[in-house]
Parts: C-alpha cells; structure tokens; sequence
C-alpha cells in the first residue's frame, strides 16, 4: 500500500468484519510525526491472537492462509523510525496505533482519506463512523451520527447524494486544513 489512507481502509475493514458497530479513526499531524489511531468496538483478540497478530502468516480468513493489513502497517510505519501499537480484548474491541516520522523519506503519503472515509461510509452505512484529523491545533472531522440527526433514520447513509456530499465536504475540509496549516508556517 503506498498511502495512509489505503491502510486505514484496510483495518477499517478489519473492524467491520469484527463486527464493530463504533470506528473512530483519528489522523493526528503533528510536528515531524504522523499517528493513524483505528479503534473499534468489535469482538477483540484473544492475547494469544494478539501476541501473533502482526505476523504474515496469521490470519482469521478462512479463504487465504495470509493476512497482510496488520504486518504491512507495521513495516511501512517501522521502515520510518515509527512504531505500530494494537490493544485488544476479547469481547470489547481493538485499537490499532501507527506512528509515522513524517520527515523520513520512506513515510508513505497520507493520501485521499476522504475518499477512503467516504468509501468505508458507503460500504457500511450502518457503522457509527467518527473520523478526526488534526493538524496541531486545526482540527475537522465527521460523525455519522451527527448526519444521522440531520438526515433522520429514513434516509441511508449509502444513498449517492448523501456520499458525494461526505466527499465533497471532507475534501473541502481537508484543503482548508492544509491551507490554514500553511499559512501558519
């Protein structure tokens, strides 16, 4: 994966297949480091699971004997000076925690997380969703249940309107946040 924002799809998928019905993802920017924070209220790991979990060849698919997402974030966040941290317990849920050295020239981009926010809303419209991303002191975000109160429960979070909106206004936020953030420097 060459952006942040195709590893959060991937661990986002992670939680929903955990059966999450609460995801918070937060992308924190701030000064030479860049942390992606996934946590979910999904089943959780056993700590045998846990202790073997960011190996390539542990997985809980039944189709494949491999399960790539976990150990490919912790190379591409090590490969940086960085770290990967995952907290899990069995029945509560998992938070995965991927520091990136933004200066190092091996720190893969952030990338489109709008699209990939935008992505995961469409594909589980039933996910209470809450992203954040700060850029020191700025910070924007979405909640879904925010959308839900606006929207009212007749209207799905998966309609086409309703993703385009998400999209548009979160790359507009994000360009916003990218300029504020320039013009502070």
């Amino acid at each position: 994966m060459k952006e942040i924002a195709l590893y959060t799809l991937d661990i986002a998928q992670n939680s929903i297949t955990a059966q999450a019905r609460h995801l918070e993802v937060t992308l924190a920017e701030e000064g030479e480091t860049i942390t992606l924070t996934i946590a979910d209220d999904g089943k959780g790991m056993s700590p045998e699971l846990l202790a073997t979990v960011s190996d390539p060849f542990t997985t809980t698919r039944t189709t494949r004997k491999m399960g790539l997402g976990l150990p490919l974030l912790r190379m591409a966040a090590e490969q940086t000076g960085g770290s990967l941290r995952i907290e899990s317990q069995l029945g509560v849920g998992t938070t995965v925690t991927a520091v990136f050295q933004a200066s190092h020239i091996d720190c893969p981009p952030v990338g489109d997380m709008a699209g990939s926010i935008t992505l995961l809303l469409q594909g589980a419209p039933e996910l209470e969703l809450c992203y954040t991303h700060k850029m020191g002191e700025e910070q924007i975000g979405l909640d879904t249940r925010q959308l839900r109160a606006e929207l009212g429960e007749a209207v799905s979070l998966a309609e086409p309107e309703v993703v385009l909106w998400v999209r548009d206004y979160l790359q507009e936020q994000e360009t916003l946040l990218r300029e504020h953030k320039g013009m502070k420097a």
